[in-house]
């Protein structure tokens, strides 16, 4: 049993009779005694200002796992978060202009950023201190290959990304469902039959039929097919672009969609492409009333609190409506969101990253006063035992051994606690007081950092870091409404399995290619350009005819094109090209 007191007792011991012969850190930078196998002693406590920019909370790390971080590194976290300070790159620019973003830096390195901050002088290479880091020498390819955007003619070791993958890069990485699939009330769907669906356009009128079975929410309210919102709109109207997906287009490449299964690019203005027909869905559900009049103004906050009151039947990525609705309970009852089938779909599903995804990654900052340390600690980030404790909010790693599972049998169970915090997720949850303060939600880490792949395993023991595949887990969860979703879907175990069976998905190799920035004159043409594609989109949703659809159609094509708007998506289309260049690599 990987016991964390227990190691570091066991560590504790070992370094004292070894304190002549071993140097301290994992990179051996100076001639003290190693306490533990990811280095120091660290007399002294320090707070490290961490800048992040895929954490959702700002200020000082609290609970379990600070104190983890504190026993293990003497070291406390300050998190900086941009999400929270207003989002966008302000924060970042002005921290680069005073030159230092952090001791800890958590941000993409594609799209120039890593050259950018090489070359301002913001982070460390880590090359000196790295030495006998056991766990990140693992990932040496995916390091090297991550430092190479520098762009240095000595690459050196600038960053880590995340993700890396011991998985096969063309398998589908998710656990449970496709990060894109059809979700809905399945329980409401039972109750209309269970009808089949050949195509997109189908799915409205089984959305209408379970609207009229619905009723009202728990609280009194009318229940709508679909709710939409616009926090995460980027170059495009996000969910317009889910729908894409499930059609395996994704949409992440400016103003191209790009289909791996099928090698198709398409420019998200044509008449007939996969984003012009998923604004036509939209318009065409609201003309039948089902879509949230609220829709234009909610933002993701409030859309969440509906779906939790059962007032929303379509979930656009199976993880947020089971997310939300689907409590022990409601289950048990039979009641909750799962996938649905649609005869023609090819969802689109990822691969693993076996050299790390470039859009997030950890560097240590230029002006760290004690870089070995924070390496020490990226190192630990990368251990088993580091991988454990780093279970995110949105994120399935298990969580810390002795708190939230054990081992029996050779196998992990969770404990009664772990049922409490990853089954039930119970609002107050104490932690017991030998494992620090506050709740277990409160204390989870918020660097919300992955280092490995969700699937991965500990390669030691075999054992998945991911608790939603555990037997054990599987076992604890089974109910009504997962029996029921059985039955209909040839007794499979999880939804990824069975649209993987069918031949319905769509998977996107894990592939590192890095997109490019774009020049100055193409950014400033791009902004201009994705705000009319927007707005426009949101307007064709909600237009009160066809013929003002059409109308708004081409008024957004007429005025981007009168933009520059064929100039930037010319180097998109590049960048899929080379994108999939790169998927095609992967499956030889």
């Amino acid at each position: 049993m990987r016991n964390y007191k227990f190691r570091k007792q066991i560590s504790l011991l070992t370094a004292v009779s070894m304190a002549a012969a071993l140097l301290s850190g994992c990179g051996g930078k100076s001639a003290e005694a190693v306490s533990s196998p990811h280095g120091g002693p660290y007399e002294e406590t320090i707070t490290i200002d961490v800048f992040d920019s895929q954490a959702n909370f700002q200020g000082m790390q609290s609970g379990w796992f600070a104190k983890i971080v504190k026993d293990k590194f003497n070291m406390e976290m300050n998190i900086i978060a941009p999400n929270v300070a207003g989002g966008g790159d302000t924060l970042y620019q002005t921290r680069s202009a005073n030159g230092n973003l952090g001791d800890l830096i958590i941000i993409n390195v594609d799209k120039n950023r890593l050259k950018d901050m090489v070359t301002a002088g913001l982070v460390l290479d880590m090359t000196d201190y790295m030495g006998e880091c056991a766990n990140l020498q693992q990932y040496q390819a995916a390091i090297k290959d991550a430092s190479a955007l520098a762009g240095e003619e000595n690459p050196g070791m600038w960053a880590v990304p995340s993700e890396v993958s011991n998985e096969p890069a063309t398998e589908p990485c998710e656990a449970v469902d496709p990060t894109n699939a059809p979700s809905v009330r399945w329980d409401i769907y039972g109750q209309i039959g269970y009808p089949e669906m050949n195509t997109l356009e189908d799915l409205l009128d089984v959305l209408k039929q379970m609207q009229d079975a619905a009723g009202t929410s728990e609280s009194g309210k009318k229940t709508y097919a679909l709710s939409l919102f616009k926090d995460w709109d980027g170059d495009m109207m996000q969910n317009a672009a889910a729908l894409t997906a499930l059609y395996g287009y994704e949409s992440n490449q400016g103003f191209a969609l790009m289909n791996s299964g099928t090698n198709e690019i398409q420019s998200i203005i044509d008449d007939d492409g996969a984003y012009v027909r998923a604004l036509r869905f939209l318009f065409q559900a609201n003309q039948m009333g089902l879509v949230d009049p609220e829709s234009t103004t909610q933002n993701f906050d409030m859309l969440n609190a509906k779906y939790r009151d059962g007032a929303v039947l379509y979930s656009f990525w199976p993880w947020l409506g089971s997310g939300y609705y689907n409590t022990v309970e409601r289950m048990a009852e039979g009641k909750g969101f799962q996938t649905a089938t649609i005869a023609d779909m090819k969802c689109l599903s990822y691969g693993s990253f076996t050299l790390g995804k470039m859009e997030n990654a950890v560097m240590v900052g230029s002006q760290a006063k004690d870089p070995q340390r924070i390496v020490d600690f990226i190192d630990w980030l990368y251990s088993p035992e580091g991988v454990e404790m780093s279970c995110a909010q949105s994120g399935t790693n298990c969580g810390p051994e002795g708190l939230t599972w054990e081992m029996k049998d050779g196998e992990p169970v969770l404990t009664d606690f772990g049922v409490e915090a990853l089954i039930k997720m119970t609002d107050g949850l104490q932690v017991p007081e030998e494992w620090g303060t506050g709740t277990w939600k409160e204390g989870i880490s918020a660097l919300n950092y992955k280092a490995l792949g969700v699937v991965d395993c500990d390669q030691t023991t075999g054992m998945c870091y991911n608790y939603q595949r555990w037997a054990d887990y599987q076992e604890r969860t089974s109910t009504k409404l997962g029996e029921d979703w059985k039955a209909h879907n040839d007794n499979a175990a999880t939804g990824i399995e069975y649209l993987n069976s069918k031949g319905m998905l769509t998977v996107a190799p894990g592939s590192n290619y890095a997109i490019p920035d774009y020049s100055t004159d193409h950014s400033t043409i791009k902004e201009q350009c994705k705000q009319v594609i927007v707005q426009d989109s949101w307007r064709m949703a909600f237009a009160a005819d066809e013929a003002e659809f059409n109308s708004i159609l081409k008024e957004m094509q007429d005025t981007v094109r009168g933009l520059g708007y064929d100039e930037v998506y010319a180097v998109d289309e590049q960048s899929c090209k080379d994108k999939l260049a790169s998927y095609d690599a992967l499956r030889q």
